[in-house]
């Protein structure tokens, strides 16, 4: 079977604009959270979010461009550009159709539905923009980086809630062990710190309400555990068949070496109680790689924060690892990114890739108080250093979405 590799990455969360900034604060345990300034939250009980910080669009992109474009289409075409330059990836008229995008999220443009629908009530519907629908739309991010680059080949959005960049990282392996693209960018954004989004999700008590004193949540897997924090930002991956990116010399940064994704159809937001969609997956995704579980170095779990997630998160790698599961570290970086909901699970591919190119793993931090039914190797609060060949990344969605990543040393 053609091996699929990783030849560029960009990344941007509530830690830093780029890979390399983003990972170093994850190596150092600095924490993204802060009060939530994107909108006016006296009425609300959950007032803080990990936002990215100091990003001008205009920066990036023609001021006019950025104007029509949503925040989160922002963050997947800036990420993609860092990927590119990485990857020295030249696409052209010869190749374009031979390249595919598939940039997930969870909800798309939120944000600018938002705006549109303030501005109706309290205006006229008249002065909403005429770019509304691709602001607004999933498929939005990865029409936009086609266009920008001349991508002609398959182009669409993936959604399966916080599973979504996994899932989008995972199709675009399929297209190519199918045959029908050579090359893609990969990966998944997201701008959900809005007014509807924080107010639904704290409807569901799902987010921490620490407010006053911040500085020890999110919390994953600690017994204290309080909720999550939300986040923003992206993740983009370029891959490349093997065979394609050895042609043209490209700098092989590590193999995307497995995917599997899974069902729970248990319930619309709660995880199976036993974590049995999640340890299907897992195992399943081993088997793609053809790696056994005590040839997997790190997990980089997608501890939330919330009490149901990271039990269920546990029994699932429990139930698929055995005995080695508590021999694997394990951290969630969602202690420092917060939740980037349908970009997480790119993003954390990327901490994969870096794991296990620098022989480092990131920490869980906050964590204080063991709990005795999430009993594992969380590496608390200090990165560790430890020589890996093999990283997977967990993403678990509502809906009861499950898809898992592996990555190979190349």
């Amino acid at each position: 079977m053609e091996k699929i590799v990783i030849t560029g990455m960009g990344a941007i969360s509530a830690l830093g604009l780029s890979v390399q900034e983003n990972w170093g604060n994850l190596l150092n345990g600095v924490s993204g959270v802060g009060p939530n300034t994107a909108f006016d939250t006296s009425e609300y009980l959950a007032k803080i979010a990990c936002q990215v910080k100091n990003f001008e669009p205009e920066k990036y992109m023609d001021p006019k461009e950025a104007r029509r474009r949503d925040r989160y289409e922002h963050f997947a075409t800036v990420a993609t550009a860092e990927a590119l330059k990485q990857s020295g990836l030249e696409i052209s008229e010869k190749n374009s159709s031979r390249v595919g995008v598939v940039i997930a999220t969870g909800i798309g443009g939120i944000t600018s539905l938002e705006d549109a629908v303030f501005l109706i009530r309290d205006t006229n519907p008249r002065k909403v923009s005429p770019f509304l629908i691709p602001m607004l739309m999933p498929n939005g991010a990865a029409g936009l980086v086609a266009i920008d680059h001349g991508i002609h080949g398959p182009c669409f959005a993936v959604s399966s809630a916080c599973a979504s960049g996994a899932d989008g990282i995972g199709t675009a392996m399929m297209m190519m062990r199918a045959g029908v693209v050579d090359a893609a960018i990969a990966g998944a954004a997201e701008a959900t710190i809005s007014r509807a989004t924080v107010a639904a999700f704290d409807r569901i008590q799902a987010m921490s309400r620490r407010n006053d004193d911040y500085s020890m949540t999110p919390q994953p897997f600690d017994k204290n555990r309080d909720g999550l924090v939300i986040g923003e930002g992206a993740g983009i991956l370029i891959l490349e068949t093997e065979t394609h990116a050895k042609a043209r010399g490209a700098n092989i940064l590590a193999e995307m070496a497995g995917y599997a994704a899974t069902a729970d159809a248990y319930h619309i937001t709660a995880p199976h109680s036993e974590g049995a969609g999640g340890a299907q997956a897992i195992r399943n995704s081993l088997a793609s790689a053809q790696v056994n579980p005590e040839d997997v170095g790190y997990i980089s779990a997608h501890g939330t924060g919330t009490p149901l997630n990271d039990l269920s998160e546990t029994k699932a790698i429990k139930a698929a690892f055995g005995a080695q599961a508590y021999k694997t570290p394990i951290s969630s970086t969602k202690s420092m990114t917060g939740h980037m909901m349908g970009a997480t699970g790119a993003l954390e591919a990327i901490i994969c890739v870096q794991a296990i190119r620098e022989g480092k793993l990131p920490p869980t931090i906050h964590y204080q108080t063991p709990d005795p039914d999430c009993d594992l190797d969380y590496i608390p609060n200090t990165a560790r250093d430890a020589k890996i060949n093999v990283a997977m990344s967990n993403a678990f969605g509502f809906g009861g979405h499950n898809a898992v990543l592996v990555v190979r040393k190349y």
